[in-house]
């Protein structure tokens, strides 16, 4: 008996080395709070902070990432590991920065976000699907969530596990930079293209806490429905300034589809730079905290735009340690620093170390990014590997964006006068026909702002189809195609042309540099239109991501299409065109006669809009059109 005795003390020590030793936010068979809690309680003010940091991928190094802690890492518009990138560089990109954050002490991972606003858009050879208004005059929120499964796995391709995505923006005004990013000045609208949420991140259990991050498993993304609140009610549709409306107006109009988001187990909302009756966003304790968290119930965190904290003040980082404070204090959670990481981290941890700021508000933010590490199974898979290096361009993501076009696009005129017979569809037999406008053969244009690059570019920038080359696959072999971006009325009078389809609209833009106060088609479009359709039967196709000015030329014109920004699939125009599918887009804006009527939205009072919101012409592959309106 004295040897066993002898052993119980060792044994003891054993036991209490492997009970210390042991750390339940490693085990992934407890539940989510619970590992959430042993984390936090573990962490160092340097750790939590680190957590709330997200930085640039040009100033990630191995060692910033283990001596800050970094929690999360992003690229910006156009950065890329390299030009034309392919699934490899960027999944042995995101797995280098991985590895550096998993050799830190408690071994946190880091999450890797992108802009991916209409499909993988940073990434050659992505499929890039139509802009968000083209996806509103769809009226098909099954569409969209395919389009948001599709999304995701050439997200997850690459390695990256989160999509800045959805934008669920309410644009009240076209002038606004921004417009062609939200699906509609109709809420209702915007709420039901909220399907793209279960999409992105999966479908939602039955009886799931809503408000509660959810992401279904390796083939689903982390989604991030922005810019809360009101970024499309801003005056004169500046972008990032002032909306100016009452509480239940803000709430009526631009707070619904977050209730939605929510509801959908939305992981992330992203902040808005603008202001709500001059209070900034990044600044609204009362909307984010007070509403979001406390009222809603969000449980998942909350991001800053790039540099959303250091535009609380004019000039933007004039007083950054109020910026700071003032951010962290409304209840953001997570802050795109995105370059100057050692001022931020700095500036927070002094704020916290005198009291500023408490560090129970650390620990909430905190708290809610472990959250969603945790339940998208990050701690489990940090590191990415090739197997879904396929999913890049894939035929049927590819497909999934052709149908997308065909359904987003509106006809607004279809014969010279109501009496007319109509133009569309189009002969595929045709002896002999013109293509035309600076839109026609130009993949940049087409896909427009947030493709490739930030602002977007002009020419074949990525892999697809532009809309010359799709005539070219679909009209009869016997057909002559000529194809002259800019012809003079001789040149079009002489060609004995049976039609002519002229594709015309705005260049590529982002944001602010999309702001205009005078939403003109830029040149040459204007003397294009009327310099062809003045000589022969033709075809407008508009390639814009708002309504623009076109009153003056419609006269002119046999037939008109709004195309919004189709993306890399110029079949789907086609598809449509010559009468292979009908037409049935309706309208998710109001069409303005005049930027002088501006803003103008369905239900105003003395609206008087040139075509309203709902409208859209449909035809069948026989040719019969028909007029249809409807609000939703």
């Amino acid at each position: 008996m004295v040897a066993p005795l002898i052993l119980i003390p060792f044994l003891l020590l054993f036991a209490s080395i492997g009970e210390a030793d042991y750390m339940a936010y490693k085990d992934a068979t407890k539940p989510v709070e619970v590992r959430v809690k042993d984390l936090l309680s573990r962490m160092t003010l340097a750790e939590k902070i680190g957590q709330m940091t997200q930085i640039e991928r040009v100033v990630a190094t191995p060692d910033v990432l283990k001596n800050y802690y970094i929690g999360s890492i992003l690229s910006g518009g156009g950065s890329v590991p390299k030009e034309q990138a392919t699934a490899a560089d960027w999944v042995n990109m995101v797995n280098e920065f991985q590895k550096a954050c998993l050799s830190t002490r408690l071994g946190i991972p880091m999450i890797y976000g992108i802009d991916a606003v209409h499909g993988h858009n940073n990434v050659y050879n992505a499929t890039i699907f139509p802009h968000n208004v083209g996806l509103g005059a769809s009226r098909d929120p099954d569409l969209v969530k395919r389009i948001g499964a599709a999304t995701a796995l050439e997200v997850r391709a690459t390695g990256i596990p989160y999509a800045f995505a959805p934008c669920i923006a309410v644009c009240r005004d076209p002038r606004w930079g921004r417009c062609y990013e939200s699906y509609s000045e109709d809420h209702k609208i915007v709420q039901a293209m909220t399907e793209i949420i279960p999409g992105l991140q999966g479908d939602v259990p039955t009886n799931y806490t809503v408000g509660y991050p959810y992401v279904a498993g390796k083939n689903n993304v982390v989604a991030c429905a922005k810019h809360f609140v009101g970024d499309g009610g801003t005056q004169n549709g500046i972008n990032e300034n002032n909306t100016i409306i009452d509480r239940q107006e803000l709430l009526s109009i631009h707070m619904p589809a977050y209730l939605n988001s929510l509801a959908k187990s939305v992981s992330t909302v992203m902040i808005s730079y603008s202001s709500w009756n001059g209070v900034k966003m990044h600044a609204n304790g009362d909307l984010i905290t007070g509403y979001l968290k406390r009222q809603l119930r969000f449980k998942g965190f909350t991001i800053s735009d790039w540099e959303g904290i250091d535009r609380i003040t004019s000039p933007a980082g004039s007083n950054y340690t109020y910026s700071v404070q003032a951010s962290i204090t409304a209840g953001i959670d997570m802050v795109m620093v995105p370059n100057n990481y050692d001022m931020f981290i700095n500036n927070l941890t002094n704020l916290v170390n005198m009291n500023v700021i408490p560090m129970a508000r650390i620990n909430d933010a905190v708290r809610r990014i472990l959250r969603v590490k945790f339940v998208m199974g990050l701690f489990e898979n940090p590191l990415a590997d090739l197997s879904m290096a396929d999913q890049i361009g894939k035929k049927e993501h590819r497909e999934v964006a052709r149908e997308a076009v065909r359904k987003s696009l509106v006809l607004l005129k279809n014969g010279k006068s109501s009496n007319d017979v109509p133009v569309l569809p189009l002969s595929k037999k045709a002896p002999k026909i013109l293509i035309a406008g600076t839109h026609a053969d130009n993949l940049g244009y087409q896909c427009g702002g947030w493709t490739i690059e930030w602002q977007g570019l002009s020419g074949k920038i990525t892999s697809g189809t532009t809309i010359l080359d799709a005539v070219r696959a679909t009209v009869d072999p016997s057909t002559s195609i000529v194809f002259a971006e800019n012809p003079d009325a001789d040149f079009v009078k002489n060609g004995n042309f049976s039609y002519a389809i002229v594709v015309v609209g705005e260049h590529p833009y982002v944001e602010t540099a999309g702001d205009s106060l005078n939403l003109t088609l830029p040149d040459p479009g204007p003397s294009t239109i009327q310099s062809v359709c003045g000589a022969t039967k033709c075809v407008v196709v508009l390639i814009t991501g708002r309504p623009v000015v076109i009153e003056p030329y419609v006269s002119t014109m046999d037939a008109l299409v709004a195309a919004w920004l189709p993306g890399s699939e110029g079949q789907g125009v086609t598809d449509v065109l010559f009468g292979d599918y009908g037409f049935t887009g309706k309208l998710p804006r109001t069409w303005f006669k005049s930027v002088d009527q501006l803003p103008m939205n369905v239900g105003d009072p003395n609206y008087d809009p040139l075509y309203p919101f709902g409208f859209g012409l449909t035809t069948n592959s026989s040719g019969f059109t028909s007029f249809s309106f409807r609000i939703v």
